[in-house]
C-alpha cells in the first residue's frame, strides 16, 4: 500500500512495498536519479539472487560504508532476501559471507522503519548505526525516539541506551530522563509575526507558548483530511 499522509494514528512501520526505492529514488533526498536507484523484488528470482549479493557485500563491508545511500540499498537487499526466502536463517545461507542471522534481522528492521525516519536516514540526520537502534523499539516508541535524537542530536550511544530501556519496560519519557532530556523539548525558528502573536496570545491566555502552539497544533491536526 503506498505511504501517503497520516490520519489519527501516525504509521510506525514501512507502508510500501519491500525492496521498493521510495526514498533511495528520491532525488532530493539523496541525489540520485529513480533511474539509479536498485529495486528488490522478493519474488523475482534474478533480482532476489542481486539481493543475495548485495547482503553479502553490505555484510563484508566492501565498499560504500560512509555512504548512507549505501546503507540503505543494503537494507533493502535484507529485507527482500529474507521475504523471499521465508526467514532470516535462510537469508543468512543464501547471502553467505559475513551475513549472519543477527545482522540480517537488524537491516531489515531499518528496512521496515516508517518513511519519516527514512528520510532523515537519507539525509545524514540520523546516523544509519542510530537508526538500528530505533528500529529495535516498536509502536510509536520508535517514532517518539527518533524525534528524540533529532531534537537533541543524541549520540549513538544514547540512542542504544533509550532503546534498551523502552524494551526493559519504560517509557520513552523516562528513558530519555535518565539521559537528561524531557521529550517533545525542541527549538524552532518562528517567522516575526508568528511569534510576536505567539507571545501575545500566550499572555492573555496566561499559558505558555509550548501550550499554545501545542493547542494549535492538534487543532490543524484535528481539523485536517
Amino acid at each position: 500500500m503506498p505511504e501517503g499522509p497520516d490520519n489519527d494514528v501516525p504509521s510506525t512501520d514501512r507502508e510500501s512495498p519491500v525492496g521498493k526505492p521510495v526514498i533511495r529514488g528520491d532525488p532530493a533526498l539523496t541525489g540520485q536519479r529513480p533511474e539509479e536507484a536498485i529495486e528488490f523484488d522478493p519474488d523475482d528470482p534474478g533480482s532476489l539472487e542481486l539481493a543475495a549479493r548485495t547482503v553479502e557485500k553490505f555484510s563484508e563491508n566492501t565498499a560504500g560504508a560512509d555512504d548512507n545511500v549505501f546503507i540503505l540499498r543494503g537494507a533493502a537487499a535484507c529485507a527482500a532476501l529474507v521475504r523471499g526466502e521465508g526467514s532470516y536463517k535462510a537469508a543468512a545461507e543464501r547471502a553467505g559471507g559475513e551475513a549472519s542471522v543477527s545482522f540480517i534481522r537488524k537491516w531489515s528492521r531499518v528496512h521496515d522503519l516508517p518513511r519519516s525516519v527514512r528520510i532523515h536516514v537519507a539525509k545524514g540526520e540520523i546516523a544509519p548505526t542510530a537508526a538500528k537502534h530505533i528500529a529495535r523499539v516498536s509502536g510509536e516508541s520508535r517514532l517518539l525516539l527518533a524525534w528524540a535524537a533529532l531534537d537533541h542530536d543524541l549520540t549513538v550511544r544514547q540512542i542504544r541506551s533509550v532503546a534498551s530501556s523502552v524494551n526493559d519496560g519504560a517509557s520513552v519519557d523516562a528513558a530519555l530522563a535518565r539521559n537528561g532530556y524531557a521529550l517533545g523539548e525542541m527549538r524552532t525558528q518562528l517567522g516575526r509575526d508568528a511569534y510576536c502573536r505567539l507571545r501575545r496570545q500566550a499572555a492573555l491566555d496566561g499559558a505558555s507558548p509550548g501550550e499554545v502552539i501545542s493547542e494549535a497544533i492538534e487543532s490543524y491536526f484535528d481539523d485536517g483530511p
